[in-house]
């Protein structure tokens, strides 16, 4: 899989706002400040396509990514916002829920996880949701370069020893660092397999 274009295509602040094609679509989400922007810029190795913020929760909109003209990325606001209301998180989670249950377009999400940290409920739940919804994910443990082997193969047992409560076939794991390059080959050659499958590519 190589990445020849990736371009900006539309931001949609609801679901029926995003582009109506049938292109394959791979969809990144996980909690604020997760890297979800950094990732994408690391996989497109495009620095700037995805803006990177440092204040979580920054992204409120389905953003679109077009890529080699065939398939698509999207950037998805983060669950377990940080800085907004009540009443703004159930707007965010509506409009998080309608995608993944409209969009027919959607091969897979990526969940990140940010592996430094031992299992979060709000991970946790976000994943148990997608289980029942029969939606496909995978897991991307993010910032892979900021702990030991070690450690971070201790949080990515851990969380899936958590995930048995409620599932019984696990998602697959990618192990990802934005800043080294890790996961990137492993990433694309996944979405590459996705599209094979699907006649895509």
């Amino acid at each position: 899989m190589q990445i020849r274009t990736a371009e900006f295509e539309i931001s949609a602040s609801e679901v029926g706002g995003c582009p109506q094609d049938a292109l394959p679509e791979f969809a990144f989400i996980g909690r604020s400040n997760v890297g979800k922007s950094s990732l994408i810029n690391a996989l497109t190795n495009r620095k700037n396509l995805c803006r990177v913020s440092k204040t979580p929760g920054r992204t409120r909109l389905i953003n679109c990514f077009k890529v080699n003209e065939d398939w698509r990325l999207v950037d998805l606001p983060g669950y377990g916002f940080v800085k907004t209301g009540k009443k703004d998180r159930g707007v965010f989670e509506e409009l998080i829920g309608r995608y993944f249950v409209e969009r027919e377009g959607l091969s897979c999400c990526f969940v990140l996880i940010d592996s430094r940290h031992s299992p979060q409920t709000v991970d946790l739940d976000f994943t148990a949701w997608l289980t029942a919804n029969a939606v496909p994910f995978v897991l991307v443990f993010t910032k892979a370069d900021k702990l030991k082997p070690n450690p971070l193969q201790r949080n990515v047992d851990a969380f899936l020893k958590a995930m048995e409560e409620f599932s019984s076939a696990l998602p697959r794991v990618l192990v990802t660092s934005a800043q080294s390059g890790e996961g990137r080959q492993e990433l694309l050659k996944f979405i590459g397999l996705c599209l094979a499958s699907s006649g895509a590519e």
